[in-house]
Parts: C-alpha cells; structure tokens; sequence
C-alpha cells in the first residue's frame, strides 16, 4: 500500500514569490510556526508544485490565481535523527569545475547534500559555501550557492551547484527536462546465472512510490499508477565482474531517464542486482552503499556549450 504525505492545496491571492506563500499559510493551515529555512527545504526538496508541474525555486514568482500544492510530511519535518556523517571541506582537489556561474564539486559518501529539516548538521551545500568564501574573505556576507539536484547521503560523486541567482532557472530547467544526463556506477551482488549479467544491457521501467511507513527507514518500490505511482525508467550496462574484499560482484553503469527517489536502488533491486551495502533493498552488508554519480552532462546555463564533468569510484580501490 502506498503512504502519502499530507497534501495542502493553496491558491495564490495576489502576485507573490512562493516561499513569501508559504510562510504566510503554512502556520494556518497546520497550526504550528515553521522557519524560513524549512520553508526553502520543502522548495528546493521537490515537496511543492505550482499548476501541477513541480517546482524548486524559493523565489519563483506566483501570478494571482496560481494553484500551489505541498505535499507535506510533518513526521520528517520536525524530526531528525543524529547520523553518524563524516567531516568534510571542499577544497580545489575535490572542484571538479567551476567559473563565475557553476561549481561542480565530488561529493563524498556519508555527507549529506543539503541541511536536514532541523538545519543542525552540516553538509555539502554549506561546505561549499565555506569554500567559496575562503577564495574570497573580504565578502560582507557569504557568497550564494544555489542546490539544483541532489545525491543520497552514501551516494558518492559528481554534483553541481549554482554561483549565481541569474542561472538558476536554466540550471533548474536542464535537470527538469533532462538535458542535464547522469551516469553512475553502481557494484551489484549477482551470479552469473542473472538474466541480466548475461543480457549486458538492459531497460528497468516501473511505477513507483513510497512503500513504507512513516515511521520506518523511507523505502520506495513497484507501486500501480492507479495507486499514486509515478513512471521511471533507467538504462543499465553490465560493464565487468570485479573484486572486492575477497568476493566477486559486478560493476553496472546506471543511467536514468527520470529522478525518482531510490529509483537506481530500486530498478536494481527488482531485477535480483541489489547494491552491495543497500541493505534495505536486499543488499549484502559493506561499509556503504556502493553507488557512485561518475558523470554529468549538461548545456552550460550562459554559453550553451556542452559540457561532460566526471570523477573516478574512487572506493573501487578498497579492498
């Protein structure tokens, strides 16, 4: 059965930005105060949606008579956990690329992207912010860094963040409409005798939504559409059996077509290819998950130029 969060439906009164919206009537409507910067999670998290298309920009400007709807989940939203996250400084060996507009940076596992819902724990976005400052330390306030996707937390890898406002809604387009490619690799547990090892190339397609309770560890799989499931779609390639820790797996390249929470663990999981470390969708244990984000394509936001960034699994090295 499929959990859904709270949905809040909002119509727009007057020409507004959204976060300026939701500050106003989220407190009314759940009757409890919330801060300024959950509000900008709840944006840039994907939760929010403005005449049913999905929307990320805090600032984004609301036309009188605009439908907003928040899919809104209160359990997550005042409550988190204390992980066990690394530390972890940006520094000019781990800025893959950057220039005035962008910064692409790799990420490593155990640090999450963004601040949680209480805003305590560090992450890379903040890291990202430090560095940029130490480059330029007679800054008044601390420069911007815009959040335009996100990696799970023990997802390593290639993730690019705005140094501009003026870029981010061709930024912000370029992931939505998927010109923006990612690639990654992931080491998956499987014989010889998988169907899809032997195939070597192969298409997971599946409707998906959130299977577990909110009071469990969040966990997506194969949910009808008639019950609220969503399309997703990821291309997969066999590359090579590897090594490590004494066993052998095999190295896939993931590809997806659509941004589905989970939907690489996912895809994998259902084909019988877990991910080594995924314990929660059937993966043998490791000292983590072992997805790795190893390329990004994307049309430069000024130029237009393409442009491909990418970074080694370093972590293929541990033995």
């Amino acid at each position: 059965m499929l959990l859904m969060e709270k949905i809040i439906s909002i119509t727009a009164q007057n020409v507004c930005r959204l976060d300026e919206l939701l500050r106003k009537k989220i407190p009314e409507l759940i009757k409890k105060e919330i801060s300024n910067s959950k509000i900008r999670r709840l944006i840039v998290a994907g939760a929010v949606e403005v005449n049913k298309k999905q929307c990320r920009i805090p600032g984004y400007e609301l036309q009188e008579g605009a439908a907003v709807k928040l899919h809104l989940d209160e359990d997550k939203l005042f409550f988190e956990k204390t992980p066990d996250d690394i530390a972890f400084e940006v520094t000019e060996k781990s800025v893959l690329f950057e220039d005035e507009n962008i910064i692409v940076v790799n990420k490593p596992s155990f640090f999450p992207t963004e601040a949680g819902m209480v805003g305590s724990r560090d992450n890379l976005h903040a890291a990202v912010i430090r560095y940029l400052h130490s480059k330029n330390p007679a800054l008044r306030n601390p420069p911007y860094a815009g959040v335009m996707h996100r990696l799970d937390r023990e997802t390593s890898g290639v993730i690019l963040f705005t140094k501009s406002r003026s870029v981010n809604a061709p930024c912000h387009d370029m992931f939505e409409k998927h010109t923006a490619r990612k690639v990654y690799q992931a080491v998956v547990c499987a014989d010889r005798m998988n169907k899809k090892i032997s195939e070597k190339n192969f298409i997971v397609r599946m409707f998906m939504g959130r299977i577990s309770a909110k009071s469990q560890a969040a966990k997506w799989g194969s949910v009808s559409e008639s019950k609220g499931g969503v399309d997703s779609v990821t291309e997969f390639s066999v590359l090579k059996q590897i090594e490590l820790s004494g066993k052998k797996y095999f190295l896939v390249e993931a590809r997806p077509l659509t941004g589905r929470t989970h939907q690489i663990r996912v895809h994998l999981a259902s084909v019988g290819l877990p991910i080594l470390g995924d314990e929660l969708y059937g993966g043998k244990t490791y000292w983590r998950i072992m997805l790795h984000a190893c390329r990004l394509s994307f049309p430069h936001p000024v130029t237009g130029e393409n442009m491909t960034v990418s970074c080694e699994f370093s972590d293929l090295a541990v033995k």
